[in-house]
């Protein structure tokens, strides 16, 4: 379950490697700090959920990945995305992302883009008690994308066939589109969890 706190945490979290990548402070205040931080994480390793933290069920039994890449409220890499599915059946976020996610300077890494272009094409295929899995994903990188703007990734059903679920969508900025992508998304038989 995630509260309160552990949101606090987590933005302190995503704070600290913002500022980690582009602190220019003295060789001991980053020595001071470092300890501090050795210290806070050795208080918060006392307990520890084993393994990964998957998905568990809130009090009102739904379920949340909170430690999920993307949008876990319990991951200080996630930006984190909030989904929004529209009633046409379309999907959209919108975020800003910073200096965690640079590849080319001053830019989002190519990568990034295809990790939050497959989630939100994902989001699409997914039906209630019905997950699907990323078959493929194809990308066309069409001008960079900025650090530090804000975004938005969309997309939408473009057609289905028996298991499978063809989706597109693009991340795009001020400037326009900066990405494209197709995927396919399977359902598994039974709706069994994949990986």
């Amino acid at each position: 379950m995630t509260t309160d706190a552990h949101e606090r945490l987590t933005a302190s979290v995503r704070r600290l490697i913002d500022v980690t990548i582009r602190t220019e402070v003295t060789e001991a205040a980053i020595a001071s700090a470092a300890e501090k931080i050795d210290s806070a994480t050795a208080q918060l390793s006392d307990a520890l959920i084993p393994g990964s933290f998957g998905v568990q069920a809130t009090p009102d039994g739904r379920s949340i990945a909170s430690g999920n890449v993307l949008i876990g409220r319990r991951n200080p890499v996630a930006p984190p995305l909030t989904i929004h599915h529209g009633a046409d059946g379309t999907v959209h976020t919108e975020f800003v992302l910073g200096a965690a996610y640079e590849g080319p300077p001053g830019h989002v890494h190519g990568g990034v883009c295809a990790m939050i272009l497959d989630h939100v094409l994902g989001a699409t295929a997914h039906l209630p008690g019905k997950p699907a899995v990323t078959g493929t994903l194809t990308l066309r990188y069409v001008r960079g994308t900025p650090l530090g703007r804000p975004l938005r990734a969309s997309a939408h059903v473009d057609r289905i066939e028996g298991a499978k679920t063809f989706a597109v969508g693009h991340i795009a900025g001020a400037d326009g589109v900066t990405v494209e992508a197709e995927g396919i998304f399977i359902h598994p038989r039974g709706g069994q969890r994949v990986g």
